[in-house]
């Protein structure tokens, strides 16, 4: 079993998620985070049983230094939020190039054997094969849309871990996470955007306008499932293979919407928007290759969002 291991933005929604259920499983985690956007809060039940590490992915120095002793690096360090592709894309794709050169540096380290790279739905952009497999495809239809930063330096991420830092390696997998949601991520995301917007509506018939025209599709997966479906693909993913980590049923964002209203107890009036230059119309992942590992959805989106509102409701 491979023990010491390094967390990049590990203090984040998911990198946290990840960190809990590695140190359920008896793992040794260092976390590096420059706490930006990840908060150490989330991780408050754990005090004492893990190593932080104050750090700007960029800084390749500190990067090095702090895998010295891990045999593992797991890496999610980059910029998320669909605001921050529009307003600085120049920074998503600094930090996505720069961070990953300071991994591979890391990753040269004889004591380091497996990387673990977080990429993303996004590198699919608007697939024509839904259930999407992951051997679809990588697109950046636009390269003058600031939008595709992000997906275009998650692409340049996986280029990179799979034909350069997996030279140095012995297992390297790419697992790419599919609207995963749950309480403390931001308000940045769908879910919790409309949470906390719709949670403020006191008058009844009040308007609650969405993005798109409602039909829009994604499927939706709570963070609990994502860490059980993460830990799978660590003990059995296969050296140079790409994991989509989701779920497949879909639900558009009319629907979803309701859903949130229902939980919430709002009468709302629902009305769409102008969708968002880039965005797309439909994704959902083939995850035939994550089941084959064993994993199995255990909440679904009406328990799912019922924990999350619960949560944005009860917290400031």
């Amino acid at each position: 079993m491979q023990r010491n291991i390094l967390v990049t933005g590990g203090a984040g929604f998911i990198g946290a998620s990840i960190v809990k259920k590695l140190i359920e499983n008896g793992y040794s985690i260092k976390i590096v985070d420059n706490l930006q956007r990840g908060n150490l809060t989330r991780l408050t039940d754990l005090k004492g049983k893990y190593t932080f590490v104050n750090a700007d992915i960029r800084d390749e120095r500190k990067i090095v230094k702090a895998a010295e002793d891990c045999d593992t690096i797991i890496h999610l360090a980059y910029v998320n939020g669909t605001k921050f592709f529009y307003s600085n894309p120049d920074l998503v794709l600094e930090i996505a190039v720069e961070g990953m050169l300071s991994v591979i540096a890391a990753c040269k380290l004889p004591c380091v054997k497996s990387l673990f790279l977080a990429s993303s739905s996004e590198v699919y952009q608007d697939p024509d094969v839904i259930p999407t497999p992951e051997n679809v495809p990588l697109v950046v239809p636009d390269p003058y849309n600031p939008r595709y930063s992000y997906g275009g330096g998650k692409i340049i991420c996986e280029l990179l871990a799979i034909h350069n830092a997996s030279k140095h390696l012995k297992k390297t997998v790419i697992f790419r996470p599919h609207n995963v949601y749950g309480p403390d991520m931001g308000t940045e995301h769908a879910v919790p955007e409309i949470i906390t917007r719709m949670a403020k509506i006191k008058a009844p018939k009040s308007v609650c306008q969405i993005q798109g025209s409602g039909k829009e599709t994604r499927p939706y997966m709570y963070i609990d499932d994502f860490s059980d479906a993460f830990m799978k693909l660590y003990e059995k993913g296969k050296n140079l293979t790409t994991y989509n980590i989701g779920n497949e049923d879909e639900i558009n964002s009319l629907d979803l919407t309701k859903k949130i209203a229902k939980v919430l107890n709002k009468s709302i009036v629902i009305k769409g928007s102008r969708l968002r230059s880039g965005s797309t119309s439909k994704r959902c992942p083939d995850t035939r290759k994550l089941r084959r590992l064993g994993y199995k959805q255990k909440i679904n989106l009406d328990l799912g969002l019922r924990k999350t509102a619960d949560w944005y409701i009860k917290t400031p």
